[in-house]
């Protein structure tokens, strides 16, 4: 099968989405779907909602899958798309971090379009595995850290590349929950129970979850690379058996410092993600509890707070916006600015042609690698008494 997948031009019709976990429950599941539909670029037509069968169904019917599209698991679903020609062009890979790489892999090797919530893995051998299949596939590969969609940072990534504070100085991020300030997991609640988990999670806890979106922004705003961390990783609830809390410091090529704080055990947080970077000439700082907004600090000048849709906000956020100012965007419309961005990428490689540029900042396979790399070093620092430790790669 070519990349194309046979399936036809795009011209004229929704993407036909297929969705692997995310059924009766799932938080993520319902986010992705919510995603795809905002800008009316999919249709979801098939699904392996769940790792049991039944369930799986019972899932697909509930959210109008026709009953020989509900696949009791995901390599039948791809076998069988594969061979339709009407079958899907991209699946939503959306179960818990063990259950990534193996949907990937057989939907990148019969050639159909990825969209994969993140960590890419739960163990770097397997992201490394995974990632030789989807280069040599040459599908699409969309990794939804959706926090990159957000317009203010974008509107942040755009003003740090064009100089608005001079050379990076300082990396500011933290990301902040209170959710399991107890043991929620013991509850039977399905989201604490599985993040808990070293089988399902991997080999951080808090980590994994939103430190890895902390350390996404925290490139992708500053154009930078981290090279080396200290990690001390903390588990704060007695009988957890993964971090819940971590501070590290980070050092970025270039010479730029930073700090990374994440947290599940502070209270009176719900979502705080919030990122400041400092350069030579000014400061910026964004907030993910209130996204519409971006305050600049030229030195020696008041601060300036830049809104979405007001003056001074820039092309690249007018690109990654829907309504007028005054109208708040927020989270659904930053995780659907991926599914948007990613729509355009998969409709021109259908199409044969080239992809607008303006789409092409979706986190994707190197990404993923990053992330992969960055919670690896930071559990091998933790574990050696927050000794630096390079991230490979």
């Amino acid at each position: 099968m070519t990349i194309e997948g046979g399936q036809g031009a795009a011209a004229g019709r929704r993407l036909r989405l297929g969705m692997v976990g995310g059924g009766e429950g799932a938080f993520i599941g319902a986010v992705h779907r919510i995603a795809a539909r905002l800008d009316d670029r999919y249709e979801l037509v098939a699904g392996a909602l769940s790792s049991e069968p039944e369930r799986a169904k019972a899932s697909a019917a509930a959210l109008h899958i026709a009953p020989g599209r509900a696949y009791g698991s995901f390599t039948e679903m791809a076998e069988r798309e594969a061979a339709r020609p009407d079958g899907i062009d991209v699946v939503a890979v959306v179960t818990p971090n063990h259950m990534h790489a193996a949907p990937v892999r057989a939907f990148a090797e019969r050639g159909i379009h990825v969209i994969c919530d993140k960590p890419l893995t739960h163990r770097l051998e397997d992201a490394l595995e995974l990632a030789e299949v989807v280069r040599r596939s040459g599908i699409v590969f969309g990794l939804t850290h959706n926090y990159t969609g957000h317009p203010m940072v974008r509107q942040a990534r755009e003003m740090v590349a064009a100089g608005a504070i001079g050379p990076v100085r300082v990396v500011q991020v933290e990301y902040p929950q209170d959710w399991l300030t107890t043991r929620l997991e013991e509850s039977g609640q399905k989201q604490a129970s599985w993040r808990t988990d070293p089988a399902r999670s991997g080999a951080a806890g808090c980590v994994g979850d939103i430190g890895t979106h902390a350390f996404n922004l925290a490139e992708f705003v500053t154009g930078l690379r981290c090279e080396r961390l200290a990690a001390e990783l903390s588990t704060f609830v007695q009988g957890r058996a993964l971090d819940d809390n971590a501070h590290m410091l980070l050092r970025f090529a270039g010479g730029a410092r930073g700090m990374l704080w994440s947290s599940q055990v502070a209270p009176g947080n719900e979502n705080a993600l919030r990122l400041r970077v400092y350069g030579e000439t000014g400061g910026l700082e964004w907030a993910q509890e209130q996204p519409n907004h971006l305050l600049h600090s030229p030195f020696g000048e008041p601060p300036r707070l830049i809104r979405r849709a007001g003056a001074g906000a820039s092309p690249a956020a007018a690109h990654a916006s829907r309504i007028p100012g005054g109208h708040p965007e927020g989270y659904l419309e930053a995780f659907a600015q991926l599914y948007r961005e990613l729509a355009d990428q998969i409709a021109a490689r259908l199409d044969r042609r080239q992809p607008d540029p303006a789409s092409l900042l979706v986190p994707g396979l190197e990404e993923g690698l990053r992330g992969m790399r960055f919670i690896t070093a930071a559990v091998e620092s933790s574990r050696r008494d927050a000794a630096w430790t390079a991230l490979e790669g």
